[in-house]
């Protein structure tokens, strides 16, 4: 137990790197990081409870075989769960059903084709500008990602910036996504899609606003 302390950055670092979701890059990658770490707290909560009930046991047996075997399953089948599971679920609900909603306001469209084994990123708004395996996004402002694909089940993620969406062939899917500052970052295929899946990633770039339409024209002339 006293290496735990010790032990514990060794065991966050796997949770760092461009495809970490908890080092959100935007408001959709932040509600799926805090959805985290109140379900690891209740998680680590809820263990908590049963070890130090195991620790009581185990420390005074004569105390725990006085105690009715009713009353352990009720107690540590259903009260302890009640405690802990109720918030849990209702705070995931919350935090699905402010992914779903999201923002109503105006958003930039763009729209994502997957293709064994690219992606391809049309920007309707900015005339017939498109670009290969790089995503153009202004930081700062909302955009809607329509998503579909022109072969088989893809899977659209930037893990640092929302969930993951699937492209369908032949039906298109709406994401929206608002990255916070400037910077590069990773998305991938998260659907296996054939021998190519590996490297079906693409990159992120997000410039400033006012910078978004000369990035666009120096990137997809």
């Amino acid at each position: 137990m006293r290496l735990l302390p010790l032990a514990a950055p060794f065991l966050m670092a796997g949770c760092s790197g461009p495809f970490s979701t908890l080092e959100p890059a935007g408001p959709g990658a932040g509600s799926i990081a805090d959805l985290w770490w109140v379900m690891l707290a209740g998680s680590a909560i809820l263990l908590g409870l049963v070890m130090t009930l195991f620790a009581m046991v185990m420390w005074r047996p004569d105390w725990g075989r006085r105690v009715p075997a009713s009353r352990w399953i009720v107690l540590g089948g259903l009260v302890l769960p009640a405690l802990v599971l109720p918030p849990l679920v209702g705070y995931a609900l919350f935090a699905g059903d402010r992914l779903v909603r999201g923002d109503t306001g105006h958003a930039i469209r763009i729209e994502a084709e997957a293709r064994q084994w690219h992606w391809r990123f049309s920007y309707p708004d900015h005339g017939d500008r498109a670009t290969q395996d790089r995503l153009y996004l202004p930081a700062g402002q909302d955009v809607d990602i329509t998503i579909t694909s022109r072969d088989v089940i893809h899977s659209f993620w930037v893990p640092r910036l929302a969930g993951k969406r699937d492209a369908i062939p032949g039906h298109e899917t709406v994401m929206r996504l608002r990255a916070d500052e400037p910077g590069t970052l990773s998305g991938i295929c998260a659907e296996f899609c054939g021998s190519g899946h590996t490297g079906m990633r693409f990159a992120v770039t997000v410039v400033a606003e006012e910078e978004f339409e000369d990035a666009l024209m120096e990137a997809a002339p």
